[in-house]
């Protein structure tokens, strides 16, 4: 896998009938996650006290249990799971109590190998919108001054525009969108992650930003020695 492309998405799929299992695990895994699989709700317990998925794919009769116990269980531990419930049953009483108790999404088998792949990838796709606050927001405000996240502007209290460079506004916008978070060179500059530990050229981009928030944004920017530079600051998008 190439080190500057981000991992994929782990899935798990739980399903106690091994073709059916492995067909499922051949189609996710070709659509380029990261899979493991498990038959029980013995098994699911033990993987998940050991590790977390982005999706599970959890079928709802297994040999030890039912996956709606399961997934009440996976809900009130505040697990970080998605849950697409897989089942041969089609009464609408088991989709609205499966939905009712967490879980995302609901198929029913028999089902698209692409159906599936495109329920998955919507999942992840909603649940990273969720988590970015700053998705689909224009500017970024802190302290006094303000960020253009489309027209690429650092506007100050007085409505001054101050000039950034596209690598200025690059490395600002990094900042901001994860303040009071220690970034790594590696961070900010993943497009030369194998050179970011040697490249000094972030000190000199640090440096000019420094220079433009001052004096009004002294301090704001502060090197962490060792683990590279964070932007003390609370941030909020509108």
């Amino acid at each position: 896998m190439d080190p500057l492309s981000p991992a994929p998405a782990r899935v798990l799929v739980v399903d106690d009938d091994e073709d059916i299992r492995d067909l499922i695990v051949q189609q996710v895994r070709r659509a380029g996650f990261d899979v493991a699989q498990a038959a029980s709700l013995g098994d699911v317990r033990r993987m998940l006290a050991a590790e977390s998925f982005d999706v599970m794919l959890l079928d709802l009769n297994l040999p030890d249990g039912d996956g709606i116990g399961l997934c009440r269980e996976m809900r009130a531990a505040d697990r970080p799971e998605a849950v697409i419930m897989v089942t041969a049953r089609d009464a609408s009483i088991d989709r609205v109590l499966g939905l009712e108790l967490g879980a995302d999404d609901y198929l029913t088998k028999p089902f698209e190998p692409r159906e599936l792949v495109a329920r998955i990838r919507n999942l992840l796709r909603r649940r990273s919108e969720a988590a970015d606050p700053a998705r689909n927001k224009r500017y970024a405000r802190f302290g006094p001054w303000t960020l253009d996240l489309v027209q690429r502007r650092l506007i100050a209290a007085d409505d001054r525009l101050i000039i950034l460079s596209s690598a200025e506004h690059r490395l600002l916008e990094k900042l901001v969108r994860q303040p009071n978070v220690v970034l790594s060179r590696e961070d900010l500059l993943p497009d030369r992650r194998s050179l970011a530990p040697n490249d000094r050229s972030i000190d000199l981009q640090i440096s000019r930003l420094r220079s433009k928030l001052a004096p009004l944004g002294d301090g704001m920017i502060v090197t962490i020695r060792n683990e590279g530079y964070v932007l003390a600051a609370d941030v909020t998008f509108e």
